[in-house]
């Protein structure tokens, strides 16, 4: 014999009212919250500062000096802003009033446009001497940081 199901919303879901409630936190909710975003922001900057660290070692282990620089140099170029970023993020956790969506949407086209500045400088002033492949790979490896925090299954 097969059992029925019927299609019962869990309670707390206006179930009874045809309407969505609202979620309500209390303040340790809201503490929690906050402290796990902060330590996310915590954990990627150090994942970020790890993978540009490995990329600039291998870069200089396997090609030389001038390829670790250039592989430092573009590690900065994304790390710098981003660790600017992420001060104002936390800075703003701290302020009586919390950062909304549109000043993280601002901060990141800022962050972007930072990165995309010191790219054209470095290419303006050490177009001659960088290692390319090292710089971007410097580069890519600071943008991909997550990646280890995702292998490591820490993500916030």
């Amino acid at each position: 014999m097969r059992k029925q199901h019927t299609a019962n919303p869990p309670a707390g879901l206006g179930a009874e009212t045809g309407a969505i409630q609202p979620l309500v936190l209390s303040d340790d909710d809201r503490l929690r919250i906050a402290r796990r975003s902060r330590v996310g922001l915590f954990r990627a900057l150090a994942a970020q500062a790890f993978t540009g660290m490995l990329v600039v070692l291998v870069a200089w282990g396997v090609a030389g000096k001038d390829a670790g620089a250039s592989a430092l140099v573009g590690a900065a170029a994304y790390f710098v802003p981003n660790a600017l970023f992420a001060l104002r993020l936390l800075l703003g956790y701290l302020g009586p009033k919390r950062p909304g969506s549109l000043a993280f949407f601002w901060g990141e086209f800022l962050k972007l446009f930072a990165v995309a500045g010191v790219v054209v400088l470095v290419a303006w002033h050490w177009g001659a001497w960088l290692n390319w492949l090292a710089f971007l790979l410097g580069l890519l490896g600071v943008m991909k940081g997550y990646v280890v925090l995702l292998a490591l299954r820490r993500l916030p």
